[in-house]
């Protein structure tokens, strides 16, 4: 499979009593799809994953697949700490009919590089799915080098990488594994403009939970050179990038979201934004409704 585009990895919204919010789960979905999303996570660690039961997983992807199955791509987030937990997810979600599964190094195990070969090949030869890397040190204690990356790309159950390191010289050493059967993406909102142009196909975000519209036509403008019309478009979203990091994803995140009202809260020990910061809220819920009405404006010319 080739991903490519504007890939969202999705908040899980819950209810005030704590359990899965399974209409505003659809109405998110449904969002997505109608914004020209290429593909969505289900269950990363934007969605709570080490939160969330077996039988949730099962009911956020089961949805997921049932609405957007054919017309957009579902990933799900199947990475553990341990080699024979994350096998397990990965072919529990092959059977609840996910298309690929977005694994995340190891965390906290800190496994050496020989370690995260092994254990990707592993998860690619017996999991049932294609594979995408996800390396994201600042939270799992362990980094997947580019050396490393390369003996992996060539796998034919691995498809793709999700780095969210922002380092151009990291960038300029990964450009040249990409091709039709491996895709590099971005896992950094502030700088997925530079790494599409460095040689990624696209990004798995966060903000386009919010702006859904506004990346799929950043990627499009990337993906037809049209650099100007991309950077200006993600120039005028830097407040809201700004406002996602004031606290430890998805916490900012999930408080635009219950304002839109998609959910409320999230699962300990995670708590709520604090007072003082959602006062930021109504700005970037005005940037957020001015950029997605003119990018459906565009995708309806």
């Amino acid at each position: 499979m080739r991903l490519s585009g504007s890939i969202t990895a999705l908040a899980t919204p819950f209810l005030a009593d704590g359990a899965l919010d399974l209409q505003a789960w659809e109405r998110m979905l449904l969002k997505q799809k109608a914004a020209g999303t290429s593909a969505v996570v289900v269950a990363g660690s934007t969605g709570e994953a080490a939160a969330l039961t077996d039988n949730e997983f099962d009911t956020l992807l089961l949805t997921a697949v049932r609405l957007l199955k054919g017309q957009v791509g579902v990933l799900a987030g199947t990475g553990h700490s341990n080699t024979a937990k994350t096998i397990a997810q990965t072919a529990r979600a092959a059977m609840l009919g996910a298309a690929a599964a977005l694994v995340v190094t190891p965390p906290y195990v800190r496994p050496t590089q020989e370690g995260l070969i092994a254990h990707y090949r592993a998860v690619a030869e017996q999991g049932g799915l294609p594979v995408v890397l996800y390396n994201v040190p600042a939270r799992t204690g362990v980094d997947l080098l580019p050396a490393t990356v390369a003996r992996l790309a060539g796998h034919p159950g691995i498809v793709g990488l999700k780095e969210a390191v922002d380092d151009a010289a990291r960038w300029a050493e990964l450009s040249s594994l990409a091709s039709s059967q491996f895709s590099l993406l971005s896992g950094d909102d502030p700088t997925f403009v530079n790494a599409l142009r460095a040689g990624a196909s696209g990004v798995i975000s966060v903000a386009s939970n919010l702006v859904p519209a506004s990346f799929a036509a950043i990627c499009a403008d990337a993906s037809a050179a049209r650099w100007p019309e991309a950077k200006e478009r993600d120039r005028r979203l830097v407040p809201l990038y700004d406002f996602l990091s004031i606290a430890p994803n998805p916490i900012p995140l999930k408080a635009v979201l219950a304002a839109q009202g998609l959910g409320v809260g999230l699962r300990l020990p995670l708590l709520p934004l604090a007072v003082e910061q959602a006062d930021h809220l109504p700005a970037i819920i005005t940037l957020i409704e001015r950029a997605e009405a003119e990018a459906f404006a565009r995708l309806a010319a």
